[in-house]
């Protein structure tokens, strides 16, 4: 986050320095890669070379694609953990397109599998953060476009029959939501939802 906030005020040809505090570094865990120790305040040396406006993504193996992809959303969920969600969403953006842009070569199956599961993880992160931010549609679609590519998701499709209720939308969030329940029988939140469903169903209507 140090970067994200320092680079901004940066002119071209400017080189900086940020002494950063830990939650604005790798936080209280620190990193592995790379090795960063716990609760670890780092001293970044900047230069900025230049400042582009939306460049064309470049071409990169489906490996370097992931690697991006996990970074970025694993900066997202540092952002959430932290109550940060504007900067979260953001992060979990970057991650899509990392993870969606153009390769230099076809993936693997086992990549091709890896592309799709941190797709979904970050569609489902991005829900997660359009919910905090109070935006019920936003969350909604981004729900629906983890289902299109993994329509077996519990988590997406628990979170989808929510909002489906929240809508007033009943008779579709039951059927989204035992659909969750055949792939996770025990899960009690799936249950209490469907028993809240079933008694505003049975329940006389207003007059």
């Amino acid at each position: 986050q140090a970067l994200e906030l320092g680079v901004p005020t940066m002119q071209p040809g400017e080189v900086s320095f940020f002494l950063a505090a830990f939650p604005y570094a790798y936080g209280r865990p620190g990193s592995r890669e790379p090795d960063v120790p716990p609760e670890a305040p780092l001293l970044f040396e900047v230069t900025l070379l230049e400042v582009r406006d939306g460049p064309d993504p470049q071409p990169l193996p489906p490996a370097v694609r992931l690697r991006l992809g996990s970074q970025r959303r694993e900066r997202g969920n540092f952002h959430f953990a932290r109550g940060d969600f504007t900067a979260a969403l953001r992060s979990y953006r970057l991650s899509l397109r990392a993870l969606d842009g153009p390769i230099t070569a076809p993936p693997g199956p086992e990549e091709e599998e890896e592309l799709r599961e941190q797709r979904v993880k970050c569609l489902n992160n991005c829900a997660a953060a359009e919910l905090k931010l109070g935006r019920a549609e936003e969350a909604l679609v981004a729900c629906e476009s983890a289902l299109r590519i993994n329509p077996d998701n519990g988590r997406a499709l628990l979170r989808h029959g929510q909002l489906l209720a929240e809508q007033g939308r009943d008779a579709e969030a039951a059927l989204v939501l035992r659909r969750a329940l055949e792939l996770d029988p025990a899960n009690k939140v799936i249950h209490t939802e469907l028993s809240r469903l079933a008694k505003r169903q049975s329940s006389p209507s207003s007059t």
